[in-house]
């Protein structure tokens, strides 16, 4: 396993993986009509280099055997607070550890501030952030326009400096 730095050249691969992950893990919550909305909103090239490059987010690529298997995105969200805006793991290779890896390496950057994350209301990966130490600290329905909201929980973690 290896993660490091995602460049400009590694978001066409973030966007195949998010369109190869979002079905399984939001079949069952969402719409096909909104996974579709929502991928061309978050996750097309044009949105994923004005993430990267206007918001300043700082993406991560985790990789097994020199293959992209997952990606992680976080960035400064406000004074003290950093925000995991995505982390996600194709299905064949959950339960590996990448996971908490990708976790454990954005907790290790931001050491001594709060880890901020939204995770769907429906979605198990609550359980798994439970796990690492994250608590719920509120819940909110995002407008994300045609008619569509997310549902979320948000979630925070504070490591210790």
């Amino acid at each position: 396993m290896n993660i490091r730095v995602a460049t400009i050249h590694d978001l066409a691969n973030i966007e195949k993986l998010a369109r190869e992950i979002w079905p399984g893990t939001y079949g069952q919550i969402l719409s096909p009509d909104q996974i579709e909305y929502m991928l061309q909103l978050f996750y097309s090239q044009t949105s994923l280099e004005k993430q990267m490059l206007q918001e300043h987010h700082q993406f991560l690529l985790v990789e097994w055997e020199e293959q992209p298997v997952g990606f992680a995105d976080y960035s400064l969200y406000a004074p003290g607070v950093y925000k995991l805006h995505k982390i996600y793991v194709h299905a064949s290779m959950q339960g590996k550890g990448l996971g908490k890896a990708l976790i454990c390496y954005v907790i290790n950057k931001v050491k001594g501030h709060t880890l901020r994350l939204n995770v769907n209301r429906y979605n198990k990966a609550r359980y798994f952030y439970e796990k690492l130490g994250f608590v719920i600290t509120s819940q909110e329905d995002i407008d994300i326009g045609n008619g569509y909201y997310m549902n979320d929980y948000v979630m925070e973690i504070t490591p210790a400096p």
